[in-house]
């Protein structure tokens, strides 16, 4: 498989950002993010509908220190160091979003701003970080 079968180009840094993605998809990118020797860390989003949930998840399945604020500040924070979690690159995948988008839409934008600026604030220090969004089929 091409690392370029999803169109993303995932050859150069410069297109990581933050994307949404069939659920079909998980198992193939997955492998091609593995294969561009990238951390891969799936996070399984079922059910969870609200700000507290969410923070508490990322922070549980990102292995975050102990101490992590539990606030947006504090997620930021975190996602732009992960120092605990030492790779060349990382691939997040975000399963199963329809609950936070359908139950908190305004903390599912916030989400969204905070992921796509700490892919940002990667890459520009020349570290590939790529965050898949998929909903439930």
């Amino acid at each position: 498989m091409s690392h370029d079968d999803f169109g993303l180009g995932l050859h150069d840094i410069n297109n990581a950002g933050v994307y949404a993605i069939d659920s079909s998809d998980i198992s193939a990118l997955s492998a091609a993010m593995r294969d561009a020797d990238l951390k891969v860390i799936r996070i399984d989003l079922e059910g969870v509908g609200d700000k507290r949930t969410l923070l508490a998840r990322l922070a549980a399945q990102l292995d975050f220190p102990a101490g992590f604020g539990g606030n947006w500040d504090a997620l930021s924070d975190n996602l732009r160091d992960l120092q605990w979690l030492p790779a060349h690159g990382y691939a997040l995948f975000l399963a199963d979003v329809d609950a936070l988008r359908a139950g908190a839409g305004k903390e599912f934008d916030t989400l969204l701003d905070i992921l796509d600026e700490a892919s940002r604030d990667w890459v520009g220090r020349d570290v590939p970080f790529w965050v898949f969004l998929s909903q439930s089929e």
